[in-house]
């Protein structure tokens, strides 16, 4: 069959295609559309010719299937030992097998791909680590995404959300005045107990530019009025732009590498526009992963940086507290069983395991933090990374994962779980609302808000 109404090989291009997508509830039509979708082998390869360079053709011929790469897969080990979910298995059989048929594959193939390359790896990048020759599968399941993405089998959510990204520059449909808007009402509602506290936009030469996740905005607006209160108590010169203010990718996720491209560019206008020294983004980690490790190149930023100073939200939290320029009243530490979900795109990706522990030490009363076995950059992904949380069509998959983490967290023996990220903060709720298992999850912001000094001339006047 030619292409579908909804499933098809068009990106989703204006705020009228998105909401006819988003009509077809749950994609039962887009999905139906898939079975009959044609592949244009054609298509498939000349982009594998045109796009497959040297290090990816070298990881698909030096793998010796070792299977050293099996046990670093949580995937692999929570699906018995499954050998259809070894990495080196799962990339061989899919990107492998395209590149050897040059692009001579059916309907039912893609069908295949598209599950293993959503439901049965998050790009997590963990078995790279454990690769004898340095196979990055993470990378590699990355391209795959986006050769699926360009032929149309990508799952229902991640086009929409891909077109989000083309449409309003943000991952669901929240405008620059709905950012705006309600980062304003927010403060308001805090002004009273935080006399001064203000939200500037569009400041120039501000030392901290502060970007967000738009699910904030729509869902989580309180994350944003705690953000202005502790930029607010640090004494920080701040400013948030009203125009490339959120810094997520479900384009990554989608494998729509061109609205990657778009997304973080309007990003970096932002930060040529206001010039600020730095800037600092919330706690998301595939957020900071599409923003500042990945977006550079996407960009074509020769040095492989964004144009100002980039920083995840727990090393300026880490740095406040260690200057002092927000304190913590020791009385008011966490004193129950807590434990730390290290996030696969600023711990394994961007090495800042230290930094998030630094901070546990200032709020977490000694003795009473308990860390995950394994933990740091070997730390299993909390089971929804890469787009796995928001996917319907692999939900079943989805929950079967995150019996990994269910059972780390519970061999720690913690009440509450600390989550510096949006998609592991997601993860543990719902692994919470699955399993049932008594714990507790959030973000830093509320903890430290909770239990921060508040300096004499910043308190509320009687």
């Amino acid at each position: 069959m030619p292409e579908g109404k909804f499933c098809n090989r068009k990106p989703v291009e204006t705020e009228e295609e998105l909401k006819a997508l988003l009509g077809d509830t749950g994609g039962r039509i887009y999905y139906k559309e898939m079975k009959e979708l044609d592949v244009d082998s054609k298509l498939l390869w000349k982009t594998i010719q045109n796009t497959l360079k040297s290090r990816m053709k070298t990881w698909l011929e030096i793998c010796a299937h070792c299977g050293l790469c099996a046990d670093s897969c949580f995937l692999y080990l929570v699906n018995d030992c499954d050998p259809k979910q070894v990495p080196a298995y799962k990339i061989q059989s899919t990107l492998g097998e395209i590149v050897r048929r040059n692009g001579n594959v059916d309907n039912e193939f893609m069908h295949m791909a598209m599950e293993t390359a959503w439901a049965k790896c998050t790009c997590c990048n963990r078995c790279g680590m454990y690769c004898p020759h340095g196979i990055d599968m993470g990378i590699m399941f990355g391209y795959l995404r986006g050769l699926l993405y360009q032929q149309g089998f990508v799952p229902w959510e991640l086009k929409i959300g891909a077109g989000m990204h083309r449409v309003y520059r943000a991952q669901m449909d929240t405008t620059d005045e709905d950012f705006v808007e309600t980062f304003k009402w927010m403060v308001e509602e805090y002004e009273d107990d935080y006399p001064g506290l203000e939200v500037s936009v569009d400041k120039k030469d501000a030392d901290i530019m502060y970007t967000v996740n738009a699910r904030e905005v729509k869902h989580y607006p309180e994350d944003l009025a705690e953000a202005a209160i502790l930029f607010h108590l640090a004494g920080e010169n701040w400013t948030v732009p009203s125009s490339g203010w959120e810094m997520t990718s479900l384009a990554m996720f989608a494998g729509d590498w061109a609205a990657c491209k778009m997304q973080v560019e309007h990003v970096y206008s932002a930060m040529e526009r206001l010039t600020p020294k730095r800037m600092v983004d919330t706690e998301c980690g595939h957020a900071h992963r599409a923003t500042v490790i990945e977006g550079p190149y996407w960009a074509g930023r020769s040095n492989g940086k964004p144009p100002v100073e980039s920083i995840h939200y727990v090393e300026w939290l880490a740095e406040a507290l260690r200057t002092g320029k927000l304190k913590i009243d020791p009385a008011k530490r966490i004193k129950t069983p807590v434990t730390l979900q290290d996030s696969c795109n600023y711990i394994r990706n961007h090495g800042l395991k230290d930094v998030t522990r630094e901070i546990i030490s200032y709020i977490v009363e000694p003795g009473y933090f308990i860390d995950m076995c394994p933990n740091g950059e070997h730390n299993y992904c909390c089971g929804g990374g890469g787009g796995f949380n928001g996917i319907g069509l692999y939900r079943p998959q989805r929950n079967k994962a995150l019996i990994t983490k269910r059972d780390q967290v519970l061999n720690t023996g913690a009440k509450l779980v600390i989550a510096p990220c949006h998609n592991c903060w997601d993860a543990i709720r719902d692994l919470e609302e699955e399993y049932k298992i008594g714990i507790e999850w959030s973000f830093l912001k509320p903890l430290v808000i909770s239990m921060v000094e508040i300096p004499e001339h910043l308190k509320p006047k009687e």
